[in-house]
């Protein structure tokens, strides 16, 4: 699982063009690029320190990840009838979530090659999906980001890896404890697995 969630994690390190300026499938490709450099550069001080690797995750992608919308779809009915602290208070924990997920992905991450499929979508509709696959032992692993361009570039929302969506996987955890324990108490949970 750690090898499927780096490219969630390569996505999100955005290239210094202009948003307006590239288009997803470039978008894709161009933060691979970047995320795998810094992989490289960081090597050491990330074998030596995680928290680097966790702060390089969220420095590139905390800006490019929409965490708000994501939220809204992971907890799906939750989300209305949650207060306006515990929507900031499950964006934080989630996001977190997240960023220690990807770091722990990138961190073992053994020079796959990844795949760009052609883009088969329609450049100028609001939302889009690109495809990527990972080579890893002689088979590949599809991997899928569904975008939607907002007011500041193109944003990720969801990550497909072989066909199965992170948010769908999340919600149905998530609003089991929701429906079992509360909100507050999947919050604490969220906050505790992130401490450790």
């Amino acid at each position: 699982m750690r090898t499927l969630l780096l490219l969630a994690a390569l996505l999100c390190a955005l290239p210094l063009r202009a948003a307006s300026d590239i288009t997803p499938l470039e978008l894709v490709q161009d933060t691979s690029s970047r995320m795998l450099a810094a992989l490289r550069d960081e090597r050491e001080a990330i074998r030596k320190d995680r928290s680097r690797l966790y702060e390089l995750v969220s420095t590139i992608v905390l800006p490019y990840f929409d965490f708000e919308r994501m939220s809204q779809w992971v907890l799906g009915r939750n989300w209305r009838t949650a207060t306006p602290d515990q929507r900031t208070r499950f964006v934080e924990q989630f996001r977190n979530l997240l960023v220690r997920t990807y770091g722990t992905a990138l961190a073992d991450y053994a020079d796959q090659k990844i795949i760009y499929l052609p883009f088969a979508g329609d450049m100028h509709a609001p939302t889009v999906k690109v495809r990527t696959e990972i080579e890893q032992g002689g088979s590949t692993i599809p991997i899928s980001y569904s975008m939607y361009r907002s007011n500041d570039g193109w944003k990720v929302y969801d990550v497909a890896i072989s066909g199965v969506s992170l948010v769908t996987n999340y919600r149905s955890s998530f609003n089991n404890i929701i429906r079992d324990e509360g909100i507050d108490s999947l919050i604490r949970q969220l906050a505790e697995k992130n401490k450790s």
